[in-house]
């Protein structure tokens, strides 16, 4: 009988897709989030050169709150960037722009698991919109009855 060697890479891999999956989505969790846009390029460490970049905007009600993308190295184990403590913090503020740099803390390769670690960067962009409250949306004018001045 063949015995499968572990693979930590797989096994973190699919560790990760669980988390993300038992999230709520980012609409149940932003509710006051209307649309959200990301901007990520990768770099590489040693380089500095851009290896890839994706802009895309994001379905509110299918993405998760844990708002991790791997890491385009793919040999890593145990790295990938998260940002959902990022978006969170944006949303919390109404942050309309959100930019950063994440350097991955994975390992570089299984055979490197605590020599070296990965290091690749991701720089982000954030771009939300939120709806507008009652309170910013309206004018005495436009207020609805209940809201006016002088009504109960």
């Amino acid at each position: 009988m063949y015995n499968q060697r572990p693979d930590p890479r797989k096994e973190y891999r699919q560790q990760e897709s669980q988390r993300v999956e038992d999230s709520a989505s980012l609409a149940e969790t932003f509710r006051e989030l209307k649309s959200l846009t990301v901007n990520l390029a990768y770099f590489d460490p040693k380089f500095f050169s851009r290896k890839s970049e994706i802009k895309y905007s994001v379905n509110l009600v299918n993405a998760k709150s844990l708002f991790r993308f791997d890491c385009p190295n793919e040999r890593c184990v145990g790295g990938d960037f998260d940002l959902s403590a990022e978006l969170a913090r944006a949303v919390a503020t109404h942050q309309t722009t959100a930019t950063g740099e994440v350097t991955c803390q994975g390992w570089r390769s299984n055979t490197e698991i605590g020599q070296a670690h990965c290091s690749n960067i991701l720089r982000y962009k954030l771009s939300a919109e939120f709806a507008r409250s009652v309170n910013e949306s309206t004018t005495v004018g436009d207020a609805p009855e209940e809201l006016k001045p002088g009504n109960p």
